[in-house]
């Protein structure tokens, strides 16, 4: 899967995806074929953590 490289539009599109498509994190990853722990921490590196109560990024 082609995903965003730059952090910040990133975990806008991951956020999107999952507020649209994805019940978690997980799901998501493994539907995209996505290292979930990789994706976890590219987005800690620029500030933002998931968080499953509300299935975001922030």
């Amino acid at each position: 899967m082609n995903i965003p490289k730059d952090p910040m539009i990133l975990v806008s599109y991951i956020n999107t995806q999952l507020r649209d498509s994805y019940p978690s994190l997980t799901e998501l990853c493994k539907s995209l074929s996505l290292d979930e722990k990789a994706l976890q921490d590219k987005l800690a590196g620029v500030g933002y953590y998931y968080h499953a109560d509300i299935n975001q990024f922030t």
